[in-house]
């Protein structure tokens, strides 16, 4: 499949996700004709009634409750203002509850106690501030309640439909995150698999029968060559299984000391890689090397082999070897940058680094329960290219978009997300 038919496929699936988007808010619920939608509203088109303190405005019968979370020089938390009749409440004769249920299940309870001539919540609001409120307020007794619907960064994409754009899951967990030194060299031919083939006697060569690129069998009749001194004819035979490298002789031509030709075994390829005087110390034999193809997706595991005591080059980089553990499609000359492990440490929780994406000024990966996906502002730590440790934002044990969640976060961006209060 080409990039072309790939970005155009994406293009399609991208379109069908949007079309099973399930809206993610509606209209409130509850005792008594609370306020619309929601004022981390996404994919709604009610209006929030806004208070004269830019929060959401809850009304029944006489009483009003404006709630907001507030966030403006410190961590997010709930103040609310309540009146009756237009009148401010004394904020010591009210008692007011919010409770939250995220997605997943989890229940936030806020308490609210006075502070100047509002009230305010007793923890912070943790992002994402998505979530089912239920508002519970008593005053003089009497018992007031509002619900309504605060989704944000929230998609909800059937199973089939995510499956066949590529969107793939993988469970947050314990990881190694690996210590590595950046590496960059080319695939060559292993030394060890390489020999030169040279004329057993001088002579005039009859024939060659062999040009580069071919591939011959040990015992292989290379060329035919008749010696000076006996006048005899003798093949030139192939002393190792392998590929022609070098031809340097053709038909009519005298031998000499100079080989004839070299013969590669390109099964048993290894790397070259350039290191610098200040990455050696932490280098030493049997080092894992992880190998990427500089032009393209190809990838290999090699090992360390050997290191040179001098600088090879006018940088004085030092050259290190690493054997490829499977030479598969991998050819002599390939340019590849690479990551030899000198180290590492297990973590709690990792993902992998495809994983990570912008929401507004977060980093953020997205979690998967059923059919639903809903953005996770992370805490970061070590990575090691691969995985990256997280700190904070999401669970062991949570299900998340490793692979194509660009496509989670487009659906999410064009389904309007907003972060309003």
């Amino acid at each position: 499949m080409n990039a072309t038919y790939r970005t155009g496929l994406a293009a399609v699936l991208l379109g069908l996700l949007s079309m099973v988007f399930v809206g993610a808010c509606s209209g409130p619920s509850g005792s008594g004709g609370e306020g619309p939608a929601d004022d981390h509203s996404q994919g709604s088109h009610e209006d929030v009634v806004k208070g004269p303190h830019g929060g959401r405005l809850m009304e029944q019968g006489e009483l009003a409750v404006e709630l907001t979370i507030y966030e403006t020089g410190v961590p997010p938390e709930y103040r609310a203002w309540v009146t009756r009749q237009g009148k401010p409440v004394p904020p010591d004769a009210v008692d007011l509850t919010v409770e939250l249920t995220r997605l997943g299940g989890e229940k936030n309870v806020f308490t609210f106690t006075p502070a100047g001539d509002f009230l305010r919540g007793d923890g912070v609001v943790h992002e994402p501030h998505s979530f089912d409120s239920r508002v519970i307020v008593r005053v003089d007794s009497k018992r007031h309640e509002w619900t309504y619907r605060s989704y944000e960064g929230r998609v909800t994409i059937a199973a089939d439909a995510a499956a066949a754009a590529g969107v793939r899951t993988e469970t947050a967990g314990p990881r190694l995150i690996r210590d590595v030194i950046p590496l960059y060299g080319r695939i060559a031919p292993n030394p060890d698999a390489t020999r030169t083939v040279s004329a057993r006697f001088s002579g005039t060569v009859q024939n060659v029968r062999v040009s580069v690129g071919d591939r011959v069998e040990a015992g292989t009749s290379l060329a035919s060559v008749e010696s000076s001194d006996s006048l005899q004819v003798y093949a030139v035979t192939a002393p190792i299984a392998g590929v022609i490298t070098e031809r340097r002789i053709n038909a009519g031509e005298q031998t000499g000391d100079a080989p004839l030709f070299v013969i590669s075994d390109l099964g048993r390829l290894w790397v070259e890689l350039s290191v610098f005087p200040r990455d050696v110390a932490h280098l030493r034999a049997g080092q894992s090397v992880r190998i990427h193809a500089v032009d393209g997706q190809l990838k290999g595991d090699a090992e360390i082999v050997k290191i040179s005591p001098a600088g090879v080059s006018a940088t004085q980089a030092l050259q290190a070897w690493a054997r490829l553990k499977h030479s598969g499609d991998w050819t002599a000359g390939r340019y590849v940058s690479a990551e030899v492990l000198v180290g590492g440490a297990e973590v709690p929780l990792a993902i992998k680094r495809s994983a990570l994406q912008s929401f507004r000024d977060f980093t953020v990966a997205f979690e998967n329960i059923a059919d639903t996906y809903e953005v996770r502002m992370l805490d970061l730590g070590r990575s090691d290219g691969e995985y990256i440790e997280v700190l904070g934002g999401l669970k062991s044990g949570a299900r998340y978009v490793a692979d194509n969640s660009y496509l989670i976060k487009a659906d999410i961006e064009k389904s309007g997300a907003s972060h309003d209060h």
